[in-house]
């Protein structure tokens, strides 16, 4: 028996838990819609690598917060036991299976999350659009000519498709916030070392890339940070705790924080007028709430951001292809790899110990940066995305770049605010908060001080509260199929 798909796709995560402990509805209710619903949802999307699953490869505990809730993976770093990751790589196109679960997925799994389904990502995740020669092409349900945006394209689409409530995904140049932002989401990309990339990662390139989750709403997003935070026994890293639970954070409205706000296009892609427009109708919002906000300059040069960027990428996407090459049994070659990945691993292949040396030391002069600035701020308002009709397509041209820096920068070129915060470390939120004249999301980006989530949290939930979200629905849905 299943429910209807329109009061399924009704609750958000915290929502549906709720409903099945309280025997409104059950967990095989529940369990057998959610099936259908990413069944049906891919068949349209095509945001699935394995599943769905009818039976979960890996049972959840009962008791969980989330008890019974559907969630997908995205198909790249954080792995169930027995369930094959290809990393959006011919390369792995059979699947590479662990014998074990990473630290995320136990706590993804003690939270009573149960998996249903292993979702799409751009070859190693290394691209802005979730494209593959592995998979194709992953579209966006509020418009299908309109890129869903980053390597977890495939979580946002289900999410706002109404096939689960919230996703897996990861971020290492904003893929978490951008791909919410495309879809009309809620994606915090938490602070290093806030989430375990253990064991199989002591830190994902150079500390740049950290795993977490895309969601509906701001307490969905809280209360899944406040069931998988933490040091993981063998982490190099631990984040300074929060004090006080991040859920406890959104019940509470915050009153005079002193919030920066500019609408400046920080690369050489202009900022559409309605993003600015939209922007602009944020700040509007936040000094009507009784914030004190301040126009102001961006405080960091992108490009030599980008400069510093590209090292730690080439670096990584040398290591990672050399890996996977080798685990995969094949040559790197255009037979598996893409052409641009094969320029990343070129270059860094190339570089020394020096070079790798002097990013970190031009990374750690922009986060000192970054902070000085943010002692006089409690959180900056940018827009998470510069422009509003990114097509799916708009990289079809530049797939065979020159270099390693070109490619860099033009993956990052349309959400240039993004990779700051995976510089820097610092905790970064998008929110579905506006909206273009054709009913397309606008993503807002609040950026915040190092560890400081449940302040990003207490002030999206504010802005959630007074601009509500839930209701905007994709043309591509679930509830439009009973």
């Amino acid at each position: 028996m299943a429910m209807k798909f329109a009061d399924y796709a009704a609750y958000d995560a915290t929502g549906l838990a709720a409903a099945i402990r309280n025997g409104e509805v059950s967990a095989d209710e529940v369990h057998h819609t959610a099936i259908d619903a990413v069944q049906q949802m891919d068949s349209r999307l095509n945001a699935v690598v394995d599943g769905p699953w009818s039976v979960p490869p890996v049972l959840p505990a009962t008791d969980g917060i989330f008890g019974g809730v559907p969630f997908v993976t995205k198909d790249v770093v954080c792995h169930a036991k027995g369930v094959p990751m290809r990393m959006g790589t011919l390369a792995l196109k059979d699947g590479l299976v662990f014998d074990g679960n990473t630290a995320l997925m136990e706590r993804f799994l003690k939270a009573g999350l149960v998996l249903v389904a292993n979702t799409t990502t751009p070859e190693l995740a290394l691209s802005c659009v979730t494209i593959s020669r592995l998979t194709g092409v992953t579209l966006n349900p509020w418009n299908t000519d309109v890129t869903v945006g980053a390597s977890s394209g495939g979580s946002a689409a289900l999410v706002a498709a109404g096939a689960v409530p919230m996703a897996h995904a990861n971020d290492g140049g904003g893929s978490i916030r951008i791909p919410a932002a495309r879809a009309g989401l809620v994606g915090l990309k938490p602070s290093r070392a806030r989430v375990s990339a253990g064991p199989d990662f002591a830190e994902i390139m150079g500390g740049n890339a950290i795993e977490f989750a895309i969601t509906r709403s701001v307490r969905d997003t809280a209360r899944l940070l406040d069931a998988v935070h933490g040091y993981e026994a063998g982490d190099r890293y631990a984040a300074i705790p929060p004090s006080r639970s991040y859920l406890d954070a959104t019940r509470q409205r915050p009153t005079g924080l002193r919030i920066a706000v500019t609408s400046e296009s920080m690369s050489d892609v202009p900022v559409d007028h309605e993003v600015v427009d939209a922007v602009n109708a944020t700040a509007t919002l936040l000094t009507d709430l009784g914030h004190e906000v301040a126009v102001v300059e961006h405080p960091i040069d992108w490009f030599g951001l980008i400069d510093a960027f590209n090292v730690i990428w080439g670096f990584g996407v040398a290591a990672t292809v050399t890996q996977v090459a080798e685990i995969g049994g094949v040559d790197i070659s255009p037979d598996y790899f893409d052409a641009s990945t094969l320029v990343s691993y070129e270059y860094g292949m190339s570089l020394g110990a020096l070079d790798l040396a002097n990013a970190y030391a031009r990374m750690n002069d922009i986060t000192r940066r970054y902070a000085k600035f943010m002692a006089g701020h409690d959180t900056i308002v940018q827009p998470t995305a510069n422009r509003v009709h990114v097509p799916t397509t708009h990289l079809d041209t530049k797939t065979s770049p020159a270099t390693s820096i070109e490619w860099v920068q033009t993956v990052l070129e349309e959400y240039p605010v993004c990779c700051l915060y995976n510089v820097t470390g610092a905790p970064a939120l998008n929110v579905p908060l506006m909206t273009a004249t054709d009913g397309l999301p606008i993503g807002i980006h609040l950026g915040g001080r190092m560890f400081e989530e449940d302040l990003l949290l207490s002030l999206a939930a504010q802005l959630e509260e007074a601009r509500p979200w839930a209701q905007r629905r994709p043309p591509i849905h679930v509830a439009v199929l009973d």
